[in-house]
C-alpha cells in the first residue's frame, strides 16, 4: 500500500496517463447519469436527484459543460418549499414507485407538507441534507465566469440560496444557540454513522412489515444500515410527515447540532456573500451571520480535550459521537482559530484517522469498537468528505497533506472504478460503483491549482 499513499514515488508519464485515462472515465459516468435535467447518484440505487449530491456533481460537472452544472443547480432549488427548505430529494416522476424507498407516496410532500411551502405540483421528500449549496454554486460561477454572467445565473440563485440559509439560521435552531439542527440521521448526510446511536436508540422502530427496503435490491446488506436502524429512520420521516414537517410543531424525537452539517453551512455563508457582492446585493449580513456561526460553532461543539468537533444531542444537551469524520470537516471553515485548526490537524493524522496512511479519510475512529469499515458511514472512506478535508488542510497551511490525499483521491476514484467509498486499509471499493459525486470530485480535483484553487 505504500506506493498507493505516497505520491513522490510517482513518475510523471504514469500521472499524465492517469489523469487522461481518469478524466475521459469520470466524463463517461456523469454523461450516463444525466437524465436531462439532473444527475442521479446512480442509475440502480438512487434513481432520483439528491441535495447535496447535486451541488457536488455540479462543482464537477462545470469542467465538463459549465451551463449544465448550473441546470443541475437550477433543477434542485426548482424544488425549493416556500418556507426555504431545499429537500433532500426531488423526485423523477417517470420513476416507479418501487424503485426507491421512502418513496414520493410515502412523503406525501404536495399535501403534507402544503402548509409549509411544499411544490404543489412537484414530489419530494420532506427532510433536508447539509448546506453545501452556495459553495457549489460559486464554484461553478468560477468555473466560467462568462457563461454565468451571460445567463443570470447568480442573479437569479441568490434569492434561493438566501432563503434556504434563512430557514436554517430561523427554523431550524432548535437548540437556540446558533445552530441549525439536524432531525432526521438522513439530513447530515452520513446516515448510520455511530454518532447518532445513542439518540436512535430512544427511538420505536417502525414495524418491519410497514415498509420494504428497495436498498437491499443493489447492495450487500453487509453494507447498508440494520434492519433496526431503516426502522428508526422510517419512523422518525413518518412522525415529522404527520406534524406537517412544521419544525415548530413536529416532536422531534431525534435532534442533534451537527458539526459537518453547519460547517458546511458556514463556508456556504461565505460563499453567499460573495454570490451576493456579484448580483448586487448586500454581503455585509452573510459575512456577520458567518461569523456568528463560526463563534457558536466553535463554542457549543468544540472539545479541545478530544481534539474534535462533537454533534450535541439537544434532547440531553451533551456531546455525543466520539470521533467521526463530520468533527474534521470544519477545517473548511475561513476563519477557524488556528489553534483549533491545528489540533483538528493532528487528531486527521493521529491514530484514529491515520490520515496519508489508510486511504482517504475514515468516516469513523478506526481505532473504536464501532468502528466498521465495510459499513455505510461507520467507517468507510467517503470521496466527499474527503474532497472537503483536503479542501480544509489546504486553507489552514497543511498543503503536503493536502497534495498526498488529492493524489490518493484520484488513484482510488479510478482503480475503484468511481466507487461509492472505500475500505480504508485495503482501498476495496465498496457500495455502488459508477457512483456520481466520486466522478464529479475527482474531475474537480484534476482541475486544482498548485494552490488548490479552481483553475480558470
Amino acid at each position: 500500500m505504500t506506493a498507493v499513499l505516497e505520491p513522490a514515488l510517482r513518475s510523471p508519464g504514469r500521472e499524465v496517463d492517469r489523469d487522461a485515462a481518469l478524466r475521459r472515465a469520470a466524463a463517461r459516468v456523469l454523461l450516463s447519469n444525466w437524465t436531462g435535467a439532473a444527475t442521479v447518484p446512480s442509475r440502480t440505487l438512487y434513481p432520483h436527484q439528491w441535495s447535496w449530491d447535486s451541488a457536488f456533481i455540479a462543482i464537477g460537472l462545470a469542467r465538463l459543460a459549465p451551463r449544465r452544472a448550473q441546470r443541475e443547480l437550477e433543477t434542485l432549488l426548482g424544488a425549493q418549499w416556500r418556507d426555504g427548505r431545499v429537500p433532500h430529494i426531488v423526485f423523477n416522476p417517470s420513476v416507479p414507485l418501487d424503485a426507491y424507498f421512502p418513496s414520493p407516496d410515502f412523503w406525501r410532500s404536495s399535501g403534507a407538507g402544503a402548509a409549509s411551502g411544499a411544490p404543489a405540483d412537484i414530489e419530494t421528500s420532506g427532510i433536508v441534507q447539509p448546506p453545501v449549496h452556495a459553495l457549489a454554486a460559486w464554484q461553478v460561477h468560477l468555473a466560467d465566469p462568462a457563461e454565468s454572467r451571460r445567463r443570470g445565473f447568480l442573479r437569479r440563485m441568490y434569492p434561493r440560496l438566501a432563503a434556504w440559509h434563512r430557514y436554517l439560521a430561523a427554523s431550524r435552531d432548535l437548540g437556540g444557540g446558533g445552530l441549525a439542527a439536524v432531525v432526521h440521521p438522513w439530513e447530515p448526510g452520513l446516515d448510520n454513522s455511530p454518532v447518532w446511536d445513542a439518540a436512535l436508540a430512544r427511538v420505536e422502530p417502525a414495524a418491519p412489515e410497514s415498509f420494504r427496503r428497495a436498498d437491499l435490491d443493489h447492495s450487500s446488506a453487509a453494507d447498508r444500515p440494520t434492519d433496526l436502524d431503516y426502522g428508526r429512520y422510517v419512523r422518525l420521516a413518518a412522525d415529522y410527515r404527520d406534524h406537517g414537517y412544521d419544525d415548530a410543531r413536529a416532536p422531534h424525537a431525534f435532534a442533534l447540532e451537527d458539526p459537518c452539517f453547519n460547517a458546511l453551512f458556514i463556508a456556504s455563508e461565505h460563499a453567499l456573500a460573495e454570490i451576493a457582492a456579484a448580483a448586487g446585493a448586500d454581503p455585509a449580513p452573510h459575512r456577520r451571520k458567518a461569523a456568528e456561526a463560526t463563534a457558536a460553532l466553535v463554542e457549543r461543539l468544540w472539545d479541545p480535550a478530544a481534539g474534535i468537533f462533537l454533534a450535541r444531542d439537544l434532547t440531553t444537551g451533551e456531546a455525543v459521537g466520539g470521533h467521526s469524520v463530520a468533527g474534521l470537516v470544519p477545517l473548511i471553515v475561513p476563519g477557524l482559530p488556528e489553534a483549533v485548526a491545528r489540533s483538528l490537524i493532528a487528531t486527521a493524522q493521529g491514530e484514529r484517522f491515520g490520515l496519508g496512511r489508510v486511504h482517504l479519510v475514515p468516516s469513523y475512529d478506526l481505532t473504536a469498537p464501532e468502528y466498521d469499515g465495510n459499513r455505510y458511514w461507520r467507517g468507510p472512506s467517503w470521496f466527499n468528505t474527503a474532497w472537503l478535508v483536503h479542501r480544509g488542510l489546504r486553507q489552514h497551511g497543511a498543503a503536503p497533506a493536502a497534495d498526498a490525499l488529492r493524489e490518493q483521491a484520484l488513484d482510488d476514484a479510478l482503480r475503484t472504478g468511481f466507487a461509492e467509498y472505500v475500505e480504508p486499509h485495503s482501498g476495496q471499493g465498496r457500495g455502488i460503483r459508477r457512483f456520481s459525486w466520486t466522478a464529479a470530485l475527482a474531475l474537480d480535483l484534476l482541475h486544482r491549482t498548485p494552490q488548490g484553487e479552481p483553475a480558470r
